[in-house]
């Protein structure tokens, strides 16, 4: 053993026949020293509460003791569960009903505050759209109308440089091209005036 056991000074005590019978028997039992048993059985008798001068009572009564304590418990349970616990419930239920009527309010007014306002962007859509496509057909008549008047003047200008050649060979033939200079007027009369 170590010096610490060494240093615990042993007292002895005094028990009868039976009972040192019964100290070895649990010592067998339990392959213990009969100090431990002795040093065990005294924490178990401290740590429980036990008094030993007192007779233990027969299993059945300390059954019926525990059961008498559970059923106090139990009954303790149910009467802080009816007085403190279901209303409690019930309030908490009741707030929760409410929010839920609340919060159906909230959402059925904010949708049909989305919805007005969707109608009211789609109008404003709508009516902007409907500028837009009118925009777009003016600029794409505007468009077409410079296209044609751009063909007529491609028409014209090509008559111009036409009939500015035909001057031209009018003025360049001579005298004695007289047969050529009535071509070429008559060409230029068709030129300016086509009919």
């Amino acid at each position: 053993m170590t010096k610490q056991n060494r240093n615990i000074i042993f007292k002895t005590i005094a028990i009868d026949e039976q009972t040192n019978r019964l100290v070895e028997k649990i010592c067998k039992c339990y392959s213990l020293k009969k100090s431990e048993v002795v040093k065990l059985a005294f924490r178990y008798i401290d740590k429980a509460n036990i008094n030993p001068a007192e007779a233990p009572e027969s299993v059945k009564a300390e059954l019926f003791k525990i059961n008498k304590r559970q059923d106090d418990i139990i009954r303790f349970i149910r009467n802080y569960e009816e007085k403190e616990l279901n209303p409690m419930i019930r309030a908490t239920n009741s707030i929760a009903v409410r929010f839920d009527g609340i919060v159906k309010a909230l959402e059925t007014l904010v949708l049909s505050q989305l919805e007005k306002n969707q109608e009211k962007y789609n109008a404003v859509l709508k009516r902007l759209s409907d500028k837009f496509t009118e925009h777009a057909d003016v600029i794409n008549g505007q468009g077409k109308q410079i296209g044609t008047l751009q063909q007529v003047q491609k028409r014209d200008n090509a008559k111009l440089l036409k009939l500015i050649s035909l001057y031209v060979d009018l003025a360049s033939c001579g005298v004695m091209d007289g047969k050529r200079k009535e071509n070429l007027k008559a060409e230029i009369c068709q030129l300016i005036n086509p009919e």
